[in-house]
Order: structure tokens, then sequence, then C-alpha cells
């Protein structure tokens, strides 16, 4: 019987969960392992309040985030995309920020021709001591992105 209960319990958790973000529209943070997660680790562990709709996506450099992982996240419904590491000269891998910034305006066309805003997509530098700013970062991203025209096509659509 206290199965049950307690099965009963995570399904009415989960229902609340979903119907409460709904409004939120769905963003996608690729983060540098060494500072941006940290700093939001470090947010999250301070219990600093902030959107809650962005999934972060962790790896060793944005260095290493491959442009098409972008488009990849737009097409799988994300409303933004949020790209965060290390501050330009902090890297620990010494210049992956600076190799993203280069992949990223070279790809900012081919992301316009695909129909994609621009205003969609930003980089940000967090450092592992910045929870505050990852906050403000995301509180910020997130309203900008509701601020946006409404999508009612897919956005990859040209118009």
């Amino acid at each position: 019987m206290e199965g049950k209960d307690v099965e009963k319990e995570k399904q009415e958790e989960g229902s609340e969960l979903s119907a409460g973000n709904q409004s939120e529209p769905r963003l996608i943070a690729f983060v540098c392992n060494w500072c941006t997660y940290n700093g939001a680790d470090l947010a999250g562990t301070s219990r600093m309040k902030y959107s809650d709709n962005v999934r972060v996506i962790k790896l060793p450099c944005t260095g290493r985030i491959d442009p098409l992982f972008i488009v990849e996240a737009f097409k799988k419904g994300a409303k933004g995309v949020l790209v965060s590491g290390c501050h330009p000269g902090d890297c620990h891998y010494t210049s992956g920020n600076y190799h993203s910034r280069r992949k990223y305006a070279t790809f900012r066309d081919l992301l316009g021709y695909l129909g994609v805003d621009l205003n969609r997509v930003e980089f940000s530098w967090i450092s592992a001591s910045e929870g505050n700013k990852w906050v403000a970062v995301i509180n910020e991203f997130t309203d900008k992105i509701k601020s946006l025209p409404a999508q009612t096509t897919d956005i990859f659509t040209k118009k």
C-alpha cells in the first residue's frame, strides 16, 4: 500500500514540474567544465534563485563545441542557446575560448542563412567564482528569449 502512495506522489510531483515550466522557453547551455560549470554549481550550492528552464551540457572546453551542436539544439526544440566558458586568457586549455569565438564568428552567417534568429544565441564568459554572474546571465537570457517574437513555425523556416 505504501508503494502505491509513493508512486502516486512521484507522479503528482512530475506533473507539477512539467505544468509549472511550460511557459518558460527551453534553453540549452554549453558550458566549460573548468569555469562556467563550477560557477553554476556555486550558484546552486549557494541556493541562488534563477530560471530553471536551462539544460546544461558540460564539455571539457568551449573550444570543443562543434558549431553543429548549436544547430542540433535548435532542431531539438531549444528556443535559445548559451555558450559559456572561461574568461579569455584564463582558459584551462590555454586558448580554447579563443577558438570558440573564432568558430562562432565564421559560423554566424550560416546560422543566419538557416533562419536562426541570431538574438537566440549568446556567448558569455563566467569563471568558477562567479555564481552571481551565472544567475544574472541565465535570468537576463531567459527574459531576452521571452521578449522575442514567438515562433509559430520551425526555427529553420526561411522568411
